[in-house]
């Protein structure tokens, strides 16, 4: 099957040079990646009802004759009616096509059909629009629904999809030894394919589903294994001393235990033979910065150069503030590098670091241009590591020669989930949140009682506090919600005449952006309404409500962050969720951020809830794509795929067995080109 990762797309039947165009806005330039695109989603064809059992308004399949010619009728310009009248042996079915000329020489009188769509029932007729439908000779039991872009539909897909499934060779070489099929009951690579597409039934998919997701999982920890025995190499940048106990004596506060553990978790790989590589993962407000101070501070006074990359101008600059106050009187210098940067200063900057006149840079996405360059770059710490991935940390620590890395993040994930999806690093976990950080009382309530929850927000800004609302959107579309803008605009004028309502969202300019945090830092602002781009790097004491309009269209780990922006000084904070979503699920979820502060129950919650697919999300990007995996609900296939993974590498670390062989030739076309970054 590897052959055919090699084989242009638009050489398959029924597509060409125009389509393969279509099919390249997929990710699925060759035939090979074709068969790796599984659907999103399964129709059930198997389980048909009669016209007249049919339900109403939920999609479901009917068997039925054609009993009617197909009648033609023009509305208008660009739209064309199709109707067509099917009869089953209790009841008859008026069927509408909208601009589906082909319908006419597709549906023939007296040809019975598979008809799956959604049934109405107007007046005692029962109607259906635009179902898809096949020849009941020619049904498939369950239809795959692909991913689609304009141009090219899941039935394209499909048709596309069953001439590659010819293409398969006879013997497909598995990429899986035999003994981990016996032992974990994983069906054969060819049953997994052709099931996976085209399934004979539930169990059938099911089977192929279990296989498919265990083999992506098992590449994926392998490869981040390897990544992982790639990156301790030679400790380049050995630390002699650790320095931490001098640095807390310089901040004005007592670190935590879980503070201390963390930093000394860290000195101990800088101080060891191989360089640290260590994720720490830190609820929000559990001092997260403070240790990348005290790691900074070990690393500069051992003579290197440090540098912090944040996702937003915002937290950079939040970030360089701090920084600046604490080294800059101990005579570390300390710079900001961001898009908005003059150009003047950017030289100057960069001329700077390159002779090691800057300690220590802190930056955006601009710390990885290619005219940066570092004197002795010995440090690298990540920010917020989900908004980064795997390729843009490699090339901030490709600027030094195998620095010291760690990425922080505040997005709770489960330990053991956190094992798997940061498999290249080292955990450190910070579990105790400094003394004086305040639970926010978070309320879950309907539209109805927003005007209550302006009145609570009034009553704490008339005591000199300030608020945040924070809504989904940042212009109008086809939903009914109110953009950020709008909704500023509205409540200024109908609600809060009295008070300076301000306006935050990620198209703004840079500038635009700090004079806004600038304006509610000084309280020149009352209330910001913003979009997300608050998320995180935020930190107004004085702020003490959070409000989330629609917060039933936010993950729970961003309302948990989105939440962490308030409760950060002294006075009583309070976060309320507004939704008039009555789903059941979703009241069970927006409860449980109500239940507790605690991330990482929060996130333990949403894992038994939605299973461990959704947290797949939050892996570092670069990494090959999960195809499938994303989609998993049982934490078993992740334990499974681990277990078989550290089995593999224990019996033959290099991958050099014969059984090996089709498994490194994988694993070489999945990660060779992030193994060569990564070791760059």
């Amino acid at each position: 099957m590897a052959s055919l990762f090699e084989k242009d797309i638009q050489f398959l039947k029924g597509v060409g040079s125009k389509r393969k165009l279509l099919f390249e806005k997929l990710k699925v330039p060759t035939i090979g990646a074709l068969l790796r695109l599984y659907p999103r989603n399964y129709e059930d064809w198997s389980n048909c009802t009669s016209i007249s059992d049919a339900p109403l308004n939920v999609p479901c399949c009917i068997k039925a004759t054609v009993v009617s010619p197909v009648n033609e009728r023009i509305i208008r310009r660009g739209l064309t009616l199709y109707k067509v009248r099917v009869c089953d042996d209790k009841s008859s079915l008026n069927i509408t096509f909208f601009n589906n000329r082909f319908v006419k020489s597709q549906l023939k009188i007296g040809e019975d059909f598979l008809f799956h769509g959604i049934v109405k029932k107007k007046s005692n007729l029962y109607e259906m629009a635009s179902p898809t439908f096949m020849k009941f000779s020619c049904c498939l039991p369950m239809r795959p629904i692909y991913p689609q872009t304009h141009g090219l539909n899941s039935r394209q897909i499909e048709s596309a999809m069953k001439q590659a499934l010819l293409l398969l060779p006879e013997k497909i070489k598995d990429p899986l030894p035999a003994e981990i099929l016996k032992k974990y009951n994983l069906c054969d690579l060819r049953f997994a394919i052709e099931n996976i597409h085209f399934p004979n039934d539930q169990d059938s998919l099911n089977k192929a589903r279990k296989r498919l997701t265990f083999e992506e999982l098992l590449l994926l920890q392998i490869g981040l294994s390897r990544m992982k025995l790639n990156n301790r190499k030679q400790n380049k940048f050995k630390v002699e001393a650790d320095f931490s106990e001098e640095f807390w004596s310089l901040l004005p506060f007592s670190p935590t235990k879980a503070q201390r553990r963390t930093v000394k978790e860290c000195i101990n790989d800088m101080i060891s033979d191989s360089s640290m590589q260590r994720l720490i993962q830190g609820d929000v407000g559990s001092g997260k910065t403070a240790v990348a101070a005290a790691l900074c501070y070990t690393a500069i006074k051992s003579g290197m150069q440090a540098a912090i990359m944040a996702p937003t101008e915002i937290l950079a600059r939040q970030h360089f503030n701090f920084f600046r106050k604490i080294f800059e009187p101990i005579g570390i210098k300390v710079e900001i590098l961001t898009g908005s940067t003059t150009k003047a200063k950017k030289r100057r900057i960069k001329d700077y670091l390159e002779v090691n006149a800057i300690n220590l840079i802190i930056g955006t996405h601009a710390l990885l241009s290619d005219d940066v360059y570092f004197s002795k770059l010995g440090l690298v710490i990540t920010d917020e590591q989900h908004r980064f991935g795997v390729a843009q940390r490699a090339k901030l620590a490709a600027k030094g020669r195998k620095p010291h890395v760690a990425v922080m993040s505040a997005t709770p994930i489960p330990r053991t989930l956190a094992m798997i999806i940061y498999g290249d690093l080292d955990i450190s976990i910070l579990d105790e949140m400094p003394p004086g950080r305040q639970n926010v009382d978070t309320f879950f309530v309907a539209g109805d009682k927003r005007i209550r929850a302006y009145n609570f927000i009034k009553k704490h800004l008339d005591e000199g506090r300030q608020a945040y609302i924070v809504c989904p959107l940042v212009d109008e579309n086809e939903s009914d919600l109110l953009s950020a803008e709008q909704y500023a605009k509205k409540i200024e004028t109908e609600f809060f005449k009295d008070y300076k309502v301000g306006l935050l969202h990620g198209k703004m300019s840079a500038r635009d952006k700090k004079y806004i945090m600038d304006a509610f830092s000084n309280h020149d602002i009352d209330m910001l309404v913003s979009t997300t781009v608050i998320e995180v790097g935020v930190d107004v004491p004085n702020a003490v409500i959070m409000l989330i309009e629609n917060a039933e269209r936010f993950g729970l780990s961003q309302l948990h962050q989105l939440r962490g922006r308030v409760g950060r000084g002294e006075h009583k904070s309070y976060c309320i969720l507004i939704s008039d979503n009555k789903n059941q699920d979703t009241v069970r979820r927006l409860g449980i951020v109500c239940q507790t502060n605690d991330g990482l129950k929060i996130a333990d919650e949403d894992l038994k809830m939605r299973g461990p697919g959704d947290f797949m999300g939050a892996r570092q990007h670069g990494l090959p794509d999960l195809h499938i995996a994303g989609l998993i609900k049982d934490i078993n296939i992740l334990n499974d795929s681990k277990n078989a993974a550290l089995d593999i590498l224990k019996e033959d670390s290099s991958l050099s067995l014969e059984k090996h062989s089709v498994l490194k030739a994988e694993m070489k076309r999945l990660f060779g080109e992030i193994e060569s970054s990564i070791s760059c």
